[in-house]
């Protein structure tokens, strides 16, 4: 397992732990006091290391490369049912962004996020989960066929960002961003989205306008990244932290400004640490808030989520 460095101190009473238990077996000297006088110190170490992150630390936390990342999420819960779709039927398959249908239960839903990769090969496969304009139209579509057949939408959001590459500026970058916010405020049918990792920029926004919008504990959403926005102000990485501090990007900032709907708790130590009890946490959520809009008509949804939106960044002196 990887630890991240404020973690450091976690690594090291795990590791006298493992000695302390190795010790156990293989001699006849009773260490069972010691050990539980480590484990002790070691819960408590983890409650108060994680119970005090700094926003910098969030974002680290929503980067850690064991963290589970979209696939994961809709393998674990679909299973067997998940039937992924492809391509925007304009120009190719963008594969930072992944969409088909999948079942919680005996419920339909449409999901589609932004998917990176575990290792150097498939980081590149899945261009680090940047999405081309492809790749946002390719979302667009699957949600319009959601509409269609009256399917609920799931999306996902981990993505450091849109490509902002040459050739995804000449095919449109920021209109096809913009196309499918315009048309997820007016989609007649739930939209559900959840933040799983990163949640950068119009890169997020591209699926981000939901009826319900929650958002992992250590994760982060923002106009541009800690360390994008230190290089614009200081014109060095050096202040990320300084950045994100005030970029108020962490779940509870984003609570307190009523940008989203609900902070869903990780496990302690983070989602990568527990992987089966977030899937839980997760698919537990999404089934309450899918609960909690079925019943309303498709112009009430419409209207909810128009007067949701525009309330925003409203305020009385």
């Amino acid at each position: 397992m990887e630890y991240l460095e404020f973690e450091l101190p976690i690594k090291e009473l795990e590791e006298q732990l493992d000695k302390c238990e190795i010790i156990g077996k293989e001699s006849d000297v009773d260490v069972s006091e010691t050990c539980k006088q480590i484990e002790k110190k070691l819960i408590e170490t983890k409650k108060e290391i994680y119970k005090n992150l700094t926003p910098w630390q969030r974002v680290m936390m929503s980067r850690h490369p064991g963290r589970p990342y979209t696939l994961d999420y809709i393998k674990a819960l679909c299973g067997e049912s998940f039937l992924e779709m492809h391509g925007d039927r304009n120009v190719k398959d963008d594969k930072a962004m992944i969409g088909g249908l999948g079942k919680i239960g005996d419920q339909s839903y449409m999901f589609i996020g932004q998917q990176k990769g575990f290792n150097t090969k498939t980081r590149q496969f899945r261009n680090f989960g940047m999405p081309n304009p492809e790749g946002y139209r390719k979302a667009l579509r699957l949600m319009k066929s959601a509409e269609k057949f009256g399917i609920p939408v799931v999306t996902l959001i981990d993505t450091p960002g849109a490509y902002p590459g040459l050739e995804a500026e000449e095919r449109g970058q920021g209109e096809a961003i913009a196309r499918n916010i315009l048309e997820m405020t007016r989609l007649k049918v739930p939209i559900i989205t959840v933040i799983i990792g990163e949640g950068a920029s119009g890169g997020a926004l591209g699926i981000g306008v939901g009826d319900r919008v929650l958002m992992l504990e250590n994760t982060w959403y923002s106009v541009i990244s800690p360390e994008s926005c230190s290089s614009i102000l200081w014109r060095s990485w050096e202040y990320k932290e300084q950045a994100a501090e005030s970029l108020k990007l962490t779940a509870s900032d984003m609570k307190k400004q009523k940008l989203v709907d609900q902070i869903v708790k990780e496990p302690i130590g983070g989602a990568h640490t527990d992987r089966e009890q977030t899937f839980e946490i997760v698919k537990n959520a999404i089934i309450k808030s899918f609960d909690e809009l079925k019943n309303l008509s498709p112009k009430d949804l419409v209207k909810k989520r128009m007067e949701k939106y525009e309330n925003m960044g409203v305020y009385k002196d």
